[in-house]
């Protein structure tokens, strides 16, 4: 088919019919810094009325400053080139997270697309598609779902402060609810059952220091005595004990989980118990001799090097199941720390501190059923006080 048409289009750029029957509209958006020649670029459309507002946009994007080159390159390979390149200040673990989220769900799912034809749309069929029971096989919970929609939106954004992108298409896609699972702190009762049922046992001081400090295993796991003021009490926490991805059994002191330190100030039974397990560890070291490994760990085996975080796991399971309480989770002694220290008047910026929460709105969201009772005392102790006044 011979051309039909070429002419200038509003603002800049020229319209034609191509031979194959589609429009295509040519548009100058820079020239050569070597040849000084006219870079040129090109939309295309089935219509001439598609074209023209395909080149409207680019135009206007050009003098706007926000004109992205149209890109070749997949979804696939640039997460490829994301998990390469721009990963470098990442936890391992979370890495090893990230690539097994790409492999397993977004490359099935987005791998294939350009780049820049990647929409919201397509995006959000792709996450509501994974919530869906398939082959008998239960659908993804809505928290995977998330963590699967936060590797893919990071890995956009990327896209987008390259300019490979105009935006993140990510940015526009609504996310399964989630229901938060009930925490099941232990109660007064509970909590005494436990302390005396870990009383001599070989790592009393550790289930007690998580209990009553409120740190979490692999923070208890990588403490050392550099991070431990004892004569002020204080105790800083700043890493914690990780696997190595794909090296089984092996593990690195890497930073906390928002990578933030924070320092707790222990209550005083805490320091006296970790002032006895110093004198005693330090016993145990002159016993042992040149088979001790100086790691510098708090809480250690034998011969001082960390503890390995699945035996403190299994061996609590044996303690609270000797007590009745066989579903009690490690992580429940975290939260019990905090429920207890909102009941006994800590105010929630402090246990959002001692926690290492990344913001108070988020201790206030896990424990505001703490903070409701605790309102309704107070009411009941106001009216107490109301009655008091009433009868002077």
């Amino acid at each position: 088919m011979a051309r039909k048409n070429t002419r200038a289009a509003q603002g800049s750029g020229t319209i034609r019919q191509r031979q194959d029957g589609r429009w295509e509209a040519r548009f100058t958006v820079g020239r050569d810094p070597g040849t000084g020649k006219q870079i040129q670029r090109s939309v295309y459309g089935a219509t001439q009325k598609e074209v023209r507002q395909k080149l409207a946009q680019a135009v206007a994007a050009i003098d706007s400053g926000t004109y992205t080159t149209p890109s070749k390159m997949t979804v696939g390979q640039w997460l490829d080139i994301w998990q390469r390149d721009y990963l470098g200040g990442v936890k391992p673990l979370t890495v090893l997270n990230y690539s097994q989220h790409i492999k397993n769900h977004i490359k099935p799912a987005t791998g294939a697309i350009k780049l820049e034809a990647l929409n919201a749309h397509t995006i959000q069929g792709f996450y509501n598609g994974l919530g869906v029971e398939r082959e008998g096989k239960p659908g993804l919970s809505p928290k995977t779902v998330k963590n699967i929609h936060g590797v893919l939106h990071k890995a956009l954004q990327q896209a987008v402060k390259l300019g490979y992108l105009r935006f993140n298409p990510a940015d526009a896609c609504e996310l399964p609810r989630m229901e938060r699972k009930e925490i099941m702190p232990l109660d007064e009762s509970a909590m005494g059952a436990f302390v005396k049922a870990v009383q001599g046992h070989r790592y009393e001081t550790v289930y007690l220091t998580m209990l009553f400090t409120g740190i979490r295993r692999g923070e208890v796991c990588g403490l050392t005595w550099d991070c431990m003021d004892l004569e002020r009490g204080t105790i800083r926490i700043d890493k914690q004990l990780q696997k190595i991805p794909g090296q089984p059994g092996k593990f690195r002191l890497v930073s906390t989980k928002n990578s933030k330190g924070r320092t707790i100030t222990a209550a005083a039974s805490v320091v006296e118990l970790l002032k006895r397990h110093r004198v005693q560890q330090n016993e145990r070291r002159l016993k042992v001799g040149p088979l001790w490994q100086d790691c510098g760990f708090v809480f250690c085996n034998e011969v001082g090097e960390h503890l390995s975080p699945s035996t403190l796991y299994h061996d609590y399971k044996r303690i609270v199941a000797s007590i009745g309480l066989p579903n009690a989770r490690l992580h429940d002694l975290r939260h019990s720390y905090a429920v207890a220290s909102l009941r006994a008047g800590d105010d929630i910026k402090t246990v959002q501190g001692n926690l290492g929460h990344h913001a108070a709105a988020f201790t206030l969201d896990v424990y505001g059923h703490v903070t409701e009772e605790m309102k309704q005392a107070s009411a009941a102790r106001m009216e107490e006080y109301i009655k008091g006044i009433a009868n002077l």
